[in-house]
């Protein structure tokens, strides 16, 4: 009786479990970034674990909230999250690091078209493994995308709305570091939500 109850008792626990990664995989992260100049939605890529992983870590908590995009160059790309954007010294913006780094997680299939989300990273002189900033990201927005960075730098996500908000900050008004003269502070959450919710997102903005 207690082999049956304990069988009983597999069974329910493993179609339990299967059903919960039935219904994870039904959903996603919609990323958010919400500046003065309005959102940015994001999907991050399953194939670039490590490095979606991470995003979604420091987004959940709170580590994205008060850096800003300090450094935009008009079609090319605008980069942000350095955690010594936080402070009062705008001399050292894009010089932040938390620490680590993360193995590069190149794909054949993603490359560097416009709207797509990459991670910054330290030269090849002191990084010839390509890894990348344990912080830092860019946007693409180059029309025709920069692909000259492909293999070079991870890309892991991309920009399913918001890509008017993307060319508006690449736009400002900068200092000859391709800082913007005002700080685009931005505020970063992500919510766990159906997948056909995030296609129908990204249908309405094509």
């Amino acid at each position: 009786m207690r082999k049956i109850t304990l069988l009983i008792g597999l069974c329910i626990g493993f179609y339990s479990l299967a059903f919960a990664q039935l219904s994870t995989e039904k959903k996603d992260y919609l990323v958010t970034i919400t500046t003065e100049l309005g959102e940015i939605q994001l999907v991050l890529f399953d194939v670039t674990p490590k490095h979606k992983e991470n995003f979604l870590k420091l987004t959940q908590r709170g580590f994205y909230n008060g850096t800003t995009f300090h450094r935009i160059i008009k079609d090319f790309m605008i980069q942000g999250g350095d955690t010594l954007s936080k402070d009062d010294n705008t001399q050292n913006d894009g010089t932040g690091t938390l620490g680590y780094t993360i193995p590069a997680e190149f794909v054949d299939s993603l490359t560097h078209n416009r709207g797509m989300l990459a991670a910054a990273r330290m030269g090849d002189g002191v990084n010839p493994t390509k890894a990348s900033s344990s912080c830092q990201f860019y946007i693409v927005q180059a029309k025709n995308g920069t692909h000259f960075l492909d293999k070079q730098y991870t890309v892991f996500g991309k920009v399913i709305k918001g890509m008017s908000v993307v060319d508006a900050i690449a736009l400002l008004p900068k200092d000859a570091r391709d800082r913007p003269l005002k700080d685009i502070k931005m505020q970063v959450n992500a919510k766990l939500i159906k997948k056909k919710k995030i296609a129908k997102i990204a249908s309405l903005e094509k």
